[in-house]
């Protein structure tokens, strides 16, 4: 995503290296897939699971909230690249509802 998308450096700026495969990087990959974990595990509810990371973002980091579409794009490309087989249309349909939904649920406390 800090490739792809540079303009979503700024939030990182206090990061000594935003190269692929960096310490920082990889640290936030798995935080933020520890965050979709979270969404499972909260599926019937995803605004109230997802309320303090909402929080989090809106209040103290103050992340654009369309980043989170932005990411969840980046997600579903990285998963399709990963497991082309397992990632039918079918499948990728569902991922991308699910995130969709999650995002929206990351973007409650902007509202």
């Amino acid at each position: 995503m800090l490739t792809v998308y540079p303009q979503t450096k700024t939030y990182f700026s206090h990061w000594s290296d935003l190269s692929i495969g960096s310490g920082p990087v990889k640290a936030h990959g798995k935080k933020v897939m520890g965050g979709v974990a979270d969404a499972v595990a909260s599926i019937d509810d995803l605004t109230g699971g997802l309320q303090a990371k909402s929080e989090l973002h809106a209040f103290k980091l103050r992340v654009d909230p369309a980043n989170f579409k932005t990411l969840s794009h980046c997600i579903n490309v990285v998963i399709a690249n990963m497991f082309p087989k397992d990632f039918t249309p079918e499948a990728h349909v569902s991922f991308d509802k699910f995130l969709a939904c999650v995002s929206l649920a990351l973007s409650d406390k902007y509202r």
